[in-house]
C-alpha cells in the first residue's frame, strides 16, 4: 500500500520507519529541506518515560496567576484576537481537576512505557546513536514543599511499577556532582532511573537516513498546501510541486496539523505552545552535568548532549509567532547559570524556539478520523520524542489494518467528541 506521511519531524520519521517495516511504500513530505528542522531541532533532549506529566494539573490556574508576576515565569500568555487560543485555554482549565489529571497521567504513562519498549527494540535492530545517555532523569526541587509533592508523585509511580527514588540534597549532588556549586539552592530531588536523554535531531536524521536506505522516499522542500477529499476519503495532497496521492495518509505536521485539517471540516484541539532552548559549548567538564535534569520551579530541563549543554523550557502562548524574545531566552540562561556556573560561556549561547503541538489535556491525537484513509499522529506537546516510537508503531499497525499492541483508548480524536 502507498502511504504519504505528512511531516518530517521525529513523529513523521518514526511513522515512516514503522510503516516501511510493515511493508508499505512510504513517502514523507515536508516543506523543510531536511528532516527534523522544526520542533525536533533543538528541544530539551529528554526521554521522559516516567517524568512526563500533564501540564493541565491541579493548582495550575493559581500558579499561573503567580507566574505572571515573575520575571522568569515558565508560562507566558500573549493575549490576541485568536478564538482558537481562548477555546484551547478554557478546555485546558477544565482538565485541571484531580480526576481529569489522573486520567491524562495514566494515558501518558501507558503510551510512554510502550514507546520505551519500541525504542529499545529499534536499538536492538539497528545501530543508532544520538548522544544517548541512560543514567536516569533527576527532578530538582528548591523548596521543602515541592519535595513533599515529589514524595506523593513517587508513591504514585511506584504503585504503577515505575522505579523512582526521593533524594535529599546530598544525594542529588552525589548523583550529579556538578550541582555542588548550587547545593544551597536545592532541597532535594526525585530520581527516575529508567528515563533517558539524547539529541532528538540526531536521532531523527539518522533514522531518516536508515529509512531512506530501506526505500522510504523523502519529498523535502515541498510545501503542503491543501488536503483534498473525495467523499469519506482523501483523494490527494496538493503541494507547491503538484498533486501527490496515496492509499493512506498520516498527518504528522505537529502544530500545523489543525490548519491542514480545518478545510476538511476536522477540528483538531491542538494549539502551538512555544518553547525555547539555549545551547552552550562545555568549557569545563567538571562544572557540567553528566546526564539530564529538570528544575521543577522554573520548568526548565538541562541536558548534556555530547560536548554541549542545553537548557530548554518556557510555555509561551502566542499563536504561530516564532520570534525569539530576549526575556524568555534569559530565563533559560538564568537556570543554566544558577545550577552550573562555569560550565560554559552563556554569552555565546545559541538560542532557538519551536512550537509544541499541545492538546488541552496533553495526551496526543492518534489514529482514525472520519476520513477512512486519513490517520492522525500529532499533538504530543512536550513529549514528542518520548512517545514517538510508540505512537508511530501504533499508527503503522492501524494503517495496516492491525490492532495496535498498546491500548489507544483515550488517545484518539474520539475523546473530544464524547
Amino acid at each position: 500500500m502507498k502511504v504519504l506521511v505528512l511531516g518530517s519531524g521525529v513523529i513523521g520519521v518514526t511513522s515512516a520507519w514503522y510503516l516501511q517495516r510493515a511493508g508499505h511504500e512510504v513517502t514523507v513530505v515536508d516543506r523543510q529541506p531536511e528532516p527534523g528542522m522544526e520542533t525536533s531541532l533543538a528541544n530539551g533532549g529528554q526521554l521522559s518515560w516516567a517524568a512526563g506529566v500533564p501540564w493541565a494539573a491541579p493548582g495550575i490556574p493559581l500558579k499561573a496567576l503567580k507566574w505572571m508576576l515573575h520575571p522568569h515565569s515558565p508560562l507566558v500568555l500573549r493575549p490576541r484576537l485568536d478564538p482558537g487560543m481562548w477555546v484551547w485555554l478554557f478546555q485546558m482549565l477544565a482538565n485541571c481537576s484531580r480526576a481529569r489529571y489522573a486520567i491524562s497521567r495514566e494515558r501518558l504513562l501507558r503510551l510512554s512505557r510502550y514507546s520505551r519498549e519500541c525504542l529499545a527494540a529499534l536499538r536492538r535492530e539497528i545501530p543508532i546513536h544520538y548522544d544517548e545517555r541512560a543514567g536516569g532523569l533527576l527532578e530538582l526541587y528548591r523548596t521543602a514543599r515541592e519535595l513533599d509533592e515529589a514524595r506523593r508523585e513517587a508513591a504514585l509511580l511506584q504503585d504503577r511499577g515505575l522505579p523512582c527514588r526521593v533524594l535529599d540534597r546530598a544525594a542529588c549532588v552525589a548523583h550529579e556532582p556538578a550541582l555542588r556549586a548550587a547545593r544551597e539552592k536545592i532541597a532535594g530531588g526525585l530520581l527516575l532511573p529508567e528515563d533517558e536523554s539524547g539529541d532528538c535531531l540526531l536521532f531523527t536524521r539518522r533514522l531518516a537516513l536508515r529509512a531512506e536506505q530501506n526505500g522510504v522516499r523523502f519529498a523535502l522542500a515541498t510545501k503542503i498546501e491543501r488536503l483534498v477529499a473525495d467523499g469519506d476519503r482523501l483523494a490527494h495532497v496538493r503541494t507547491d510541486k503538484g498533486e501527490m496521492s496515496a492509499d493512506a495518509y498520516v498527518l504528522a505536521c505537529g502544530s500545523y496539523s489543525p490548519l491542514l485539517a480545518r478545510p476538511l471540516g476536522l477540528s483538531l484541539p491542538v494549539y502551538p505552545v512555544k518553547g525555547y532552548s539555549a545551547t552552550i559549548d562545555i568549557e569545563n567538564v567538571n562544572a557540567a552535568p553528566t546526564g539530564t535534569l529538570t528544575d521543577v520551579e522554573h520548568k526548565v530541563v538541562v541536558t548534556r548532549l555530547g560536548n554541549t549543554l542545553r537548557g530548554a523550557g518556557t510555555a509561551e502562548l502566542a499563536g504561530y509567532d516564532l520570534r525569539l524574545r530576549p526575556a524568555r531566552c534569559a530565563t533559560i540562561t538564568h537556570v543554566l547559570g544558577e545550577l552550573f556556573p562555569g560550565a560554559g560561556n552563556l554569552a555565546q549561547a545559541r538560542y532557538w524556539c519551536g512550537l509544541r503541538p499541545m492538546t488541552p489535556d496533553n495526551p496526543p491525537l492518534l489514529g482514525p478520523t472520519p476520513y477512512k484513509n486519513l490517520f492522525l499522529n500529532t499533538g504530543h506537546g512536550t513529549l514528542g520524542w518520548t512517545m514517538a516510537c510508540g505512537s508511530a508503531k501504533a499508527t503503522a499497525d492501524l494503517v495496516s489494518g492491525q490492532r495496535p499492541e498498546v491500548d489507544l483508548d483515550g488517545l484518539t480524536l474520539a475523546r473530544f467528541s464524547r
